[in-house]
């Protein structure tokens, strides 16, 4: 015999205080970064909230996004893999792979990357955030603008500027990688941007290199 149906009042229902804040957050977290899978990134979510971690989330909606690899990776979700991964200098391959899968990126991409910066256990982050850079950018300048727009305090559309010394370690790190660059190729530019850092602050901008092939 079925038990007869339970009535509540409101005095007998108890929610928590914060409940309400919670998940107002979470569903704008959610509209914002449009993850692949919903219950994946959920329990990434709700895994850096309780540990007071910084959450898997973009800062703002991202539209029509594409890039050269045609993947998963986007502007957005690097910036919030680097909010989440550069507060030390490295980072274990694990965390990267819990934060990467936490926003749902594909699992071949990261393999490809971690292949080509020929990683050990303790990865460089600014390194692999390079990388990350490269497969946005159809050449290394590019990657580099991209790189200054992510990493830039500058409002939205502003010079985004980055420092220097930041600029010169991407710089030098996916010119190498590129291979055939010659060293004194790679310092004669960065030679010929020194002069305009110096007059900004030893910070340098778009405008300053994007225009140099």
């Amino acid at each position: 015999m079925p038990l007869p149906d339970t009535m509540f009042c409101a005095q007998q229902i108890d929610i928590a205080q914060e409940l309400p804040d919670i998940l107002k957050n979470f569903t704008k977290a959610a509209v914002r970064t449009q993850p692949e899978d919903l219950l994946l990134w959920s329990a990434a979510y709700f895994t850096a909230l309780s540990k007071g971690e910084r959450l898997p989330v973009k800062d703002r909606l991202e539209l029509n996004v594409t890039n050269k690899m045609d993947s998963a990776m986007t502007p957005g979700l690097l910036k919030t893999l680097h909010k989440q991964l550069s507060i030390r200098e490295t980072c274990s391959e694990e965390e990267l792979r819990e934060k990467w899968r936490g926003l749902c990126l594909p699992t071949d991409q990261l393999e490809t990357l971690l292949s080509l910066g020929s990683f050990g256990s303790d990865i460089d982050w600014m390194e692999f955030f390079a990388l990350g850079c490269s497969s946005l950018g159809e050449t290394l300048i590019s990657s580099l603008k991209v790189a200054c727009e992510l990493l830039t305090e500058d409002e939205e559309g502003g010079p985004a500027r980055i420092p220097f010394d930041i600029f010169v370690k991407l710089y030098t790190y996916l010119a190498h990688l590129e291979g055939g660059m010659p060293q004194d190729h790679i310092n004669n530019f960065l030679g010929s941007l020194q002069a305009q850092v110096n007059k900004q602050g030893n910070m340098i901008q778009v405008s300053n290199f994007y225009i140099r092939k």
